[in-house]
Parts: structure tokens; C-alpha cells; sequence
């Protein structure tokens, strides 16, 4: 009698959990289960172990402390009797104190005994879960395969006669026939109404044969959970988290109030912003096409896909040839003690921190790089719908953050006037300029247009560390405006997180809230990055927003992750239900389907030995004349770095720091000496960027003066600083 290919599949199960593993350098059996005895017996006796360490370590302490003592009394004794009574004591005191230290040091190797024996056996039981655990994954791929074949013997029995047994090629249906189901305590026998595939007496199975593919739901759909701020809310607000939320809008309608700019520790955190209402997100395939509803991004008609992503696309430009490398990190090692012995009797301001810690790019690079995936502003420019074109703004902020999953690096801090320009007007059709404006706080100003659209921002940031981590909670307020429908978006960006700071490899993560808001039409984009959480069942780096136009109703779902890609859909229709609760509604909208707005360029090949730059990123050092003097590319440690020179980038480094330390004290005693004259002293200014009211935020920021591309072609350098001559 032929037998079911499940039972054959659960044999194989109880197999895989009773077959024992044999390591190569050792005869004992890894356990299937540790006992939880010998676990807690374990950490019992490491605890003991590190409770004695503690008790050596207070008695090292103390008696080391007394031995000091003795020491600085016997140099003060000038009598020799008294000298001789001084010693004997010194004596006993270094002897306890050789006592403790041995004791000390046994323990620590008790403890590294015990340590190193149970690793040993973890590492084992650990190795055998994850060979059972592998075994499993096997397990239940052959079962869901048995499934699938399963499924279409049934399929084929619905659409054959109505007969009591029938046969399909070389399957028998039943109507009736008991299978194994898989329960907690084990394997029970469960009576099926439904026909149960029964192999021929002379069928062989084959995995080639029976290929397997994931199951297909009859009306494909997909449920994500976004946040929706209140529609009264507008603007941007910096929170007690560091997350940039909306802010209340003015009485007289005017715009946003930036009033509240500060960011203080989370846990004295007692305003939280208000929670907005919860969109339940339902995607369906192709609709029948109604008015307005399958419009744009939710348009789920193909016929004229072609014509509308040829239309949607940037131009594209042919420009000059790029370097598409540079040269390999070096293999340098760093010594820590070396660096902490040259920060002993010195300011924490004054302490150089060399270039192993650093990449070949400043940070006005950096802000420049956020332009890479500049063509989803082109596509942007082109949308007729304003909600459309803010889903495309929030995919663009987002995709600033793709580089940090394997940028850990830290760029060079720009001294005070340096420049940088990036002209890709050739190829990308942009170009920038960026400046230091502040050393004291660090702030960088830049400005960036092309034909279609501006922007520009002043940066500047403040920095927690935590042990563990550090937060970095960017300050000041972007900006973009669209020449042609004079749309006028501002945005800041979120908390960055760098983990590991002490041991470990670093990793970066993005957190928080943010809120791209259009000033000429009210409209919202509501982004929440997730933070990484090792308990989360969500997706790493997930990203989702809803945007919301100025009666606050929903318009477009966004959805993603910063490290990946982002994709949006139209809203079609919307309702309510009550909650899982049954209290509280729930909003649910269904959308068209979803509509890639970017998605990620990933590093070239090798570029984890080019401190993991994107092919943009490799770019943005290399040489090009009639730059400004001032211009990242001719500082010279930066480019002493590049090119594989550390030991000359850290000696060009510290000489660059030290002058602009003593320009800096020129500037104060230039001040005080105004003060003094009853003058006013107006201190550093910026030679491309001017201090002016920003009309929008109501905050003195540094706005591009239009210049810099004049003096450029004119090739007259006269406003810019001697910054980098040692």
C-alpha cells in the first residue's frame, strides 16, 4: 500500500532532532537542549568569580592608597630615627599590597579558566542549534513543496468529474483519508474531508520535478501601519527626542513658528508631541478606472506606461570623464595609547585627533553628496499634482541616508572659509557651493540649483554620547523651491546614531520623525524613521509617512527603507472601523499600486577598500582647476590622506588646526580691543554667503550671496582667506 509523502517528510523530522553531532576535534555529543541547571550553576559561579575579583580590586585600591601615603610621608621625614620606623611601615604596606596583587591575579585567571571552559561548551551548543536550525529550514521546504503539489492535485480534482475517486496523471484522489498533522506535543492523525494526495506504487519523487513557489492570493493586497499628524499641525519642531515634528501654525496664517529649537536628553523629555491618527494601508492590484482616482501614481492602466516613464525621466546628460577610483586604504594599525599620552596636561579642544578615524572627504563633500540622486527633484519638477511632487521631496530626503549603512568614516571638520564646488551641470545638471561660515559652533552653509529647481540649507549640529553610542541631532532647516510651480518645501533631517563607539564595529542608525512641509500651499509629507530594535518584528531602516494636504485629508502613502528604496501610492478610498480594541476607530485607505519614487546605487566593486564610497562619493576629491583657493580640494592633509600619506596628513593637520587657532585668538583680541574703543566689531564673514533674515523660519541664517560663479569665470579670488599655507 503506498504510503503519504508527509509521513515520509515527519521520519525525516524526528531524524533531524535525534541525530547527534560529532565535532571533528572532540568525541562528546553536542546536547540538543542545555539544562537550565547547569546554566544557572554556571553564571552562579561566575558571579562568585566576579564578586571576588571586585573584592581584590577594592583592596588593591585601598592598600595602594595607603602605600602612596607612606611614600609622601617618609620624602617630608628628616630624622633618621623616625625615617627608620617610616620604612618598616612602607614595607608592610607594600607587602599587603603584593599580597592583594597576587590574589588579583589569580582570580582573574580563575576566571579566565572558567570563562574559556564554558565558551568552549557554548560555542558548541550554539554550533548545534544552528545545524538543527538549518535542518529545520530544510524540513519545512520540503513540506511546504509537498503542499504546493498538494494544492494543485485538489485544483485538478474541483475541475475534473464529479466522481467519487478520479485520476490525474499519476495522482489518485480521495475523498476521504486521514493525514499526520504537526501539533505541540507531537504528530496526531486528523480525518480531511478534502481529496489528500496519495502517491502511485511506482512514483519516484523529484525536487527538480516539483518546483516550488511561494502561494498566490486570490486578490493580492498588503497591510502597513503609517502615521498621520493632526491636519491643524504645520511647520517644523525639534522635540525632546531630537525628532523633527510639526510645529503649530501662526494665528494669522502666515506660515510656521520655529519658536522651539533647542533639543535637550530624552529622558527629560515631558512635552511629547501630539500622536497622530493611524492609516491602515491596503494595496490592491488594477482597479476600474473612475475620474480622477487612477491618476498619476495610482494610474494602474499599462497602455501608456511607456509614454509616462519616458516623460518622467531626467534628461540625459553626457559629461566629462570621471575617475571611477582611488587609492586603497592603507592597512595602518592605531595606537591608542600613543594618542591618549599627547592628550595628557592638554584642553579637550585642543586635542588632534588623527586621520585613522577620518575618510578623504570634508564635510562640505558630504552635505554635496546629498544630491546624488538628484534626479528624483528633475522627476519631481515635472509633476502637475502637488502632492505627487511632495512624495517625490520625501523620497529624495530620504535617500540622503543610503551611504551611512557602510559610511562610518568621519569627514574632516572644514576650517573656518573653507570652500567647496561641485559643477555636474555637464552630466547631472546642478551645481553647488558650500562654505564654512562658523567654527565656534561649527556651522557650513550651502546652496545648490539647476534649471528646474534651488535649494539650500544651513547645517550645523550637536552631538550626545551616551558609552555605547552617540546621537547626532542635526540643527537648522532645509530648504527647495521649484522655479516653475513655485512650490517651496522645508524639511530637517533626523537623529543620526553611531553604535559601537567603544568596542565593536561601528554601525549607523536613522531615527525620528520628520515633516516636509510647502509653504505655498499648506501641503504635508509626515516621515517616521524606525529605529533598530533586535526585538522588532518591523522591517531594519523602515520608513513610512503619509502626505496630507491643507485640510489634513491623506493624498499619497510612502513607504520603504532609507537604505533601499521608497515607493509611493494614491490614496483611493478611505473609511472607518473600530480598533482591535473595539473603543477607538481606525482610518483605512486603499491605494492604487505602488509607484517606485528611488532607489539606491549601490558602492562599486571594491569599495569597502575605498572607505566604502559610491561611485559619486569617489568624485567629489578629485582635482579640478580654477577652484578657489579655499576649495577642499587643495587642503593639503585632506589630499595627503587620499593619497595613502597619513603620517604627513596627521603633521599638515595639527599645523592647519594650530593656525586657525591663532587666527582665532587674533579675532578676540581684535574684539576686546573694539569693545574697549567703544567700536563695533563685526568678526568673520563669509565670502559667498551673507547673514540675512530667512523670510520662511523667521532665523538669521547665511543665504548665497549669487557671486561665487562670477569671480569663478573671472578667475578674481581676492575675497578668500589664506587658510591653507603651513
Amino acid at each position: 500500500m503506498p504510503t503519504l509523502r508527509v509521513f515520509t517528510v515527519l521520519r525525516k523530522c524526528r531524524f533531524c532532532r535525534k541525530k547527534p553531532v560529532v565535532h571533528d576535534d572532540e568525541d562528546e555529543v553536542a546536547p540538543a537542549e542545555p539544562d537550565k541547571n547547569d546554566i544557572q550553576n554556571t553564571l552562579r559561579m561566575l558571579n562568585s568569580k566576579l564578586e571576588d575579583l571586585t573584592t581584590c580590586n577594592d583592596l588593591i585600591a585601598k592598600h595602594g592608597a595607603a602605600l602612596q601615603r607612606s611614600l609622601s610621608e617618609l620624602e617630608l621625614i628628616q630624622d633618621a630615627a623616625e625615617a627608620s620606623s617610616k620604612i618598616k611601615a612602607v614595607n608592610e604596606r607594600a607587602t599587603l599590597f603584593r599580597i592583594t596583587s597576587n590574589a588579583m591575579i589569580n582570580a582573574c585567571a580563575d576566571y579566565l579558566d572558567l570563562a574559556q571552559t564554558q565558551g568552549r561548551k557554548w560555542q558548541r551548543a550554539l554550533q548545534h542549534e544552528r545545524e538543527q536550525r538549518i535542518r529545520l529550514e530544510e524540513t519545512i521546504e520540503l513540506l511546504a513543496k509537498q503542499h504546493n503539489t498538494l494544492e494543485r492535485a485538489c485544483r485538478g480534482n474541483l475541475t475534473g468529474d464529479n466522481k467519487g475517486n478520479s485520476t490525474i496523471g499519476s495522482l489518485r484522489l480521495s475523498k476521504s483519508t486521514s493525514v499526520p498533522v504537526m501539533t505541540k506535543n507531537g504528530v496526531k492523525s486528523a480525518g480531511l474531508n478534502s481529496a489528500m494526495i496519495i502517491g502511485g506504487a511506482n512514483e519516484d519523487y523529484s525536487d527538480d520535478d516539483n518546483e516550488f513557489f511561494d502561494a498566490i492570493d486570490e486578490s493580492p493586497s498588503f497591510t502597513t501601519t503609517v502615521q498621520l499628524p493632526p491636519s491643524h499641525i504645520k511647520g517644523h519642531r525639534r522635540t525632546d527626542s531630537g525628532a523633527s515634528v510639526t510645529s503649530i501654525a501662526s494665528s494669522e496664517g502666515a506660515g510656521p513658528k520655529y519658536d522651539d529649537l533647542s533639543s535637550t536628553d530624552d529622558e527629560m523629555s515631558t512635552d511629547r508631541p501630539e500622536q497622530g491618527s493611524v492609516i491602515t494601508v491596503k494595496t490592491q492590484g488594477p482597479l476600474p478606472r473612475s475620474g480622477s482616482d487612477h491618476s498619476n501614481l495610482s494610474d494602474a492602466s499599462s497602455k501608456d506606461s511607456s509614454k509616462s516613464s519616458q516623460s518622467s525621466s531626467p534628461v540625459q546628460r553626457k559629461g566629462r570623464k570621471r575617475r571611477k577610483k582611488i587609492m586603497e586604504k592603507p592597512n595602518m594599525s592605531l595606537n591608542l595609547w600613543s594618542i591618549m599620552k599627547n592628550c595628557i596636561g592638554k584642553e579637550l579642544s585642543k586635542i588632534p585627533m588623527p586621520v585613522n578615524f577620518n575618510e578623504p572627504i570634508s564635510m562640505l563633500q558630504r552635505l554635496t553628496e546629498d544630491f546624488e540622486y538628484s534626479e528624483i527633484l528633475d522627476r519631481a519638477a515635472q509633476c502637475e499634482d502637488s502632492c505627487e511632487q511632495l512624495a517625490y521631496v520625501s523620497a529624495f530626503t530620504v535617500s540622503s541616508y543610503a551611504n551611512t549603512t557602510n559610511r562610518t568614516g568621519k569627514p574632516f571638520n572644514p576650517l573656518l572659509g573653507e570652500t567647496y564646488e561641485c559643477d555636474r551641470t555637464d552630466d547631472l545638471g546642478w551645481r553647488s557651493i558650500a562654505e564654512q561660515v562658523s567654527h565656534h559652533p561649527p556651522a557650513a552653509s550651502l546652496y545648490c540649483e539647476s534649471k528646474e529647481w534651488e535649494c539650500w540649507q544651513e547645517f550645523t549640529m550637536t552631538s550626545k554620547f551616551r558609552g555605547k553610542y552617540l546621537l547626532i541631532i542635526p540643527q537648522g532647516i532645509a530648504h527647495l523651491k521649484f522655479k516653475k510651480s513655485g512650490n517651496h518645501y522645508t524639511w530637517r533631517k533626523v537623529t543620526s546614531t553611531v553604535h559601537n563607539i567603544i568596542v565593536g564595529k561601528l554601525w549607523v542608525d536613522q531615527s525620528g520623525e520628520m515633516d516636509i512641509y510647502n509653504h505655498r500651499n499648506k501641503d504635508n509629507c509626515h516621515l517616521k524613521y524606525t529605529a533598530y530594535s533586535y526585538f522588532s518584528r518591523d522591517i531594519p531602516r523602515k520608513v513610512t509617512g503619509v502626505v496630507t494636504d491643507v485640510a489634513g485629508t491623506a493624498k499619497y502613502v510612502v513607504s520603504g527603507t532609507w537604505d533601499k528604496k521608497m515607493e509611493a501610492a494614491k490614496i483611493l478610498h478611505g473609511g472607518e472601523r473600530p480598533s482591535s480594541g473595539g473603543k477607538d476607530k481606525q482610518q483605512i485607505y486603499q491605494t492604487g499600486p505602488p509607484k517606485l519614487m528611488w532607489h539606491r546605487n549601490y558602492p562599486p566593486p571594491g569599495s569597502e577598500l575605498m572607505y566604502g564610497m559610491t561611485e559619486m562619493a569617489i568624485t567629489l576629491n578629485e582635482i579640478e582647476e580654477g577652484v578657489a583657493p579655499t576649495d577642499s580640494r587643495v587642503r593639503p592633509d585632506q589630499r595627503h590622506m587620499e593619497n595613502g600619506l597619513w603620517n604627513e596628513a596627521n603633521q599638515v593637520k595639527v599645523q592647519l588646526e594650530e593656525k586657525q587657532r591663532a587666527r582665532r585668538r587674533k579675532r578676540e583680541a581684535d574684539a576686546a580691543a573694539a569693545q574697549q574703543a567703544g567700536k563695533v566689531y563685526e568678526g568673520h564673514k563669509a565670502s559667498w554667503f551673507e547673514k540675512k533674515q530667512d523670510p520662511y523660519t523667521k532665523m538669521m541664517i547665511h543665504m548665497y550671496n549669487g557671486k561665487y560663479f562670477e569671480c569663478k569665470e573671472q578667475q578674481d579670488w581676492t575675497k578668500c582667506p589664506d587658510i591653507f599655507t603651513t
